[in-house]
């Protein structure tokens, strides 16, 4: 596996750059993230993603990945279901009802030759002055976040979707947001393991396919580098949580790797910190920079993400879910509206 294949990344525009494309047809990018920005209906997107995922050497299939979690942060909105943020999930407590809102939404995604969404959200929303997680969070209680979010997990997974569980160690009591500054945890790591890193436990022992790290700072662990680049807090996700599926490192283009280290010294930490797979989201020259550092690695520092990066594709990549399926979904949107209207429901 070449090491580029632990690379995602994203670009402008509603095609793929011919820069980008050449890159996938050698297979030295392992995905592509969609944006809303790429996509404008039910066609393009369609055309779009096979083009991506004919693009991929025969032996070596695309990821093809997207942000849909519903609520503030769902690329793909109508015609398509738009869907009420997870919080409302989390306050109705229904976890027969947040299967269907997964399986749903894994229907939609695969219909269109999408493989992987970065969600479930499941840090734990503790912190109410939280610019960046609020009602992307199932709530604010770890052990409601952890139900809910294995129920999602095993719901999306099982209709052939794979799943990212966002953001590790937790994003959930900060006052910052990591795509404007570095965030800072000061809790001890009793604390987190009481309460930030219990819904992680769960989708671990859920099968997700990936988790996704934050570039927050805890000190517990390291006081100088984000936890994306800290060793310390991978050990724990490997070792006390016991996971071994795929870890993505959150967009290198935030500020709060950005700011802090060049994109080659960043690549490197993280690779080293025992991160399987880095997101560039945006810029060409960030990508580049990235790639070429991830083809410097040593052998020894890239295989056990290359394994495991390779145990995912085997499973969910490829497009091969793409269905008959088009929007809108009357039924999903009925069951969208229903949520969204009728508040907290028993528990």
């Amino acid at each position: 596996m070449h090491p580029g294949q632990l690379l995602f990344a994203g670009f402008e525009g509603t095609q793929i750059p011919e820069d980008l494309a050449g890159l996938v047809r050698e297979g030295r990018v392992g995905g592509i993230v969609l944006f809303a920005r790429n996509l404008r209906g039910p066609g393009q997107v369609r055309d779009l993603v096979a083009q991506l995922h004919g693009l991929a050497p025969g032996d070596t299939p695309l990821g093809v990945a997207i942000d849909q979690e519903g609520g503030r942060v769902q690329r793909l909105r109508a015609p398509w279901t738009e869907w009420p943020p997870m919080r409302r999930l989390g306050e109705r407590d229904d976890l027969a009802e947040t299967v269907r809102v997964a399986r749903a939404l894994a229907l939609e995604l695969a219909d269109l030759g999408i493989d992987l969404d970065f969600a479930p959200v499941v840090d734990v929303d503790t912190n109410p002055h939280n610019p960046v997680i609020g009602d992307r969070s199932f709530g604010r209680e770890p052990e409601r976040v952890a139900r809910h979010a294995r129920a999602f997990i095993e719901a999306m997974q099982g209709a052939g979707v794979a799943a990212c569980a966002k953001h590790f160690p937790g994003h959930g009591d900060t006052s910052e947001d990591s795509h404007l500054a570095l965030p800072r945890v000061d809790h001890p790591l009793g604390r987190l393991l009481e309460v930030e890193l219990v819904p992680f436990r769960a989708a671990a022992r859920a099968g997700v396919a990936s988790m996704m790290t934050a570039h927050v700072l805890l000190p517990c662990f390291d006081p100088h580098v984000p936890a994306t680049l800290c060793g310390a807090a991978i050990e724990l996700l490997r070792g006390e949580i016991d996971y071994d599926g795929v870890v993505f490192g959150d967009d290198f283009e935030m500020a709060a790797v950005a700011q802090h280290f060049p994109p080659r010294e960043a690549t490197r930490r993280a690779l080293e910190a025992g991160v399987d797979a880095l997101l560039v989201c945006s810029r060409a020259d960030v990508r580049d920079l990235v790639l070429a550092e991830l083809e410097a690695l040593p052998d020894a520092v890239l295989e056990s993400g290359q394994r495991r990066m390779a145990a995912l594709k085997r499973r969910f990549a490829g497009g091969r879910l793409r269905g008959p399926g088009a929007p809108p979904y009357p039924e999903h949107a009925r069951l969208a509206a229903q949520i969204a209207d009728q508040g907290v429901g028993s528990t």
